[in-house]
């Protein structure tokens, strides 16, 4: 199966060693990154034009294209390839206003009866702050448009929250949903549904949560603390009632749903959907995904999901670790020599190789250190030992990712 992978991030890297496992995958990726170069032929494109992506797919002689960042999805470009002829794993343009408008998504899930927070839409700062009395603080301001896992402003300044609202010009506001936070990720071909195994990311840049939000530091995967019956009835409050919502209004949801939640008192509340594989956590859960992944996308992709054997997963638990560059959340420095990044279980996320073929940084979070072992406290261990082998002047990362799971601190109300 030739397979086209469209993307250049820590996801695309995962999802590219993930593809490649199966030895019946030839991989091209675009545009790619130096870790993606090991395993896939790199082509260049611009991944937001749909024309340029669905000629690429065309000229490569793709069976299956996997559209891997949020940008393109919302841009059309599974359209585009559909267009051609060509199964492409990802939600068409109108479908993926799910994650391209906050406001959307919030009235699809109104309609389906998704349990999630009460929330406003608001364009004027009268509405802004109508909206803010009413909730109260913590405050949760998000944009209502792409914002690349950063347009989220939860705090108890009420002052940050409004200037948040106003640089945004539109967003969403919405009432805060105590409890921990689960990412569940959902394969459908838009009736079919196969739930992948629930994974938790961090968010903030700092340990013990500190500091602003980030596109993600580190995620784990499994969740011991987590209910039993959590995915059961995800699926049934949340998942089901959203696809066949979106079936009713004409545009269907096939690709890889990303339902980011609170296990909150009353039950799991959805906090925003997404309308791909997020970062960091599809590095953890595709460590430990025996299944071959090019297959259940591609039975997505072409509507057969349901006929799909039931998912095999790897035991244990698997850490990732996001080593950042120089004042990332703020404007990263880029260009600092990187060494240590070639073992085994070193996701690229921000690198790109020099001229002389060195390998520098190229964005906030560079890499993404995965390792997996017979439980978190192993996984966490083997994951900081990477990091210790890596070397990349002025970077930071957590230190605390999946501390608490392991020590068996988290509590679901």
């Amino acid at each position: 199966m030739r397979v086209l992978l469209i993307g250049s991030g820590g996801r695309e890297h995962a999802l590219a060693l993930g593809l490649t496992a199966d030895p019946a995958v030839q991989l091209v990726a675009a545009p790619g990154n130096p870790g993606i170069a090991e395993v896939a032929e790199l082509r260049d494109v611009v991944a937001t034009d749909p024309a340029a992506v669905a000629a690429l797919a065309v000229e490569v002689g793709a069976d299956l294209v996997v559209v891997g960042p949020e940008a393109p999805l919302v841009a059309g470009v599974a359209d585009a390839v559909r267009a051609k002829g060509i199964a492409c794993f990802g939600p068409s343009g109108a479908a993926a206003q799910l994650e391209g408008s906050k406001a959307f998504a919030k009235d699809v899930m109104t309609s389906a009866g998704v349990p999630t927070a009460r929330a406003y839409a608001c364009t004027i700062e009268a509405e802004v702050d109508q909206a803010l009395d009413e909730f109260g603080a913590p405050y949760v301001v998000k944009n209502d448009g792409l914002a690349a896992g950063k347009g989220v402003v939860v705090t108890e300044d009420r002052a940050a929250a409004v200037a948040h609202a106003r640089d945004c010009g539109r967003v969403v506001i919405e009432e805060f949903l105590s409890g921990p936070e689960v990412s569940l990720f959902v394969v459908t071909d838009g009736t079919a549904a196969v739930p992948l195994m629930p994974a938790q990311d961090f968010k903030r840049v700092g340990d013990g949560d500190a500091g602003p939000n980030t596109g993600g530091m580190g995620a784990y995967a499994p969740l011991p603390w987590a209910p039993a019956d959590l995915v059961d009835r995800v699926m049934a409050e949340t998942v089901h009632p959203t696809l066949a919502e979106m079936r009713r209004r004409g545009t269907p949801f096939a690709g890889l749903l990303y339902v980011g939640l609170a296990l909150t008192p009353n039950g799991p509340k959805v906090i925003e959907f997404n309308a791909r594989f997020g970062d960091p956590e599809t590095q953890v859960v595709l460590a430990l995904l025996e299944t071959p992944l090019a297959g259940l996308l591609r039975a997505a992709a072409t509507g057969e999901l349901a006929a799909h054997p039931p998912l095999r997963w790897r035991p244990g638990a698997a850490v990732t670790v996001v080593v950042a560059s120089h004042n990332y959340p703020g404007t990263p420095r880029t260009g600092d020599v990187i060494t240590g990044a070639e073992a085994p279980g070193v996701i690229h996320a921000g690198t790109v190789r020099r001229p002389d073929g060195v390998l520098v940084s190229a964005g906030g979070r560079v890499l993404s250190v995965t390792a997996t072992g017979p439980d978190l406290a192993g996984a966490r261990e083997a994951a900081y030992a990477l990091v210790e082998g890596i070397t990349l002047d002025g970077s930071h990362h957590r230190t605390d990712i999946a501390l608490r799971a392991a020590q068996g601190q988290i509590t679901v109300p």
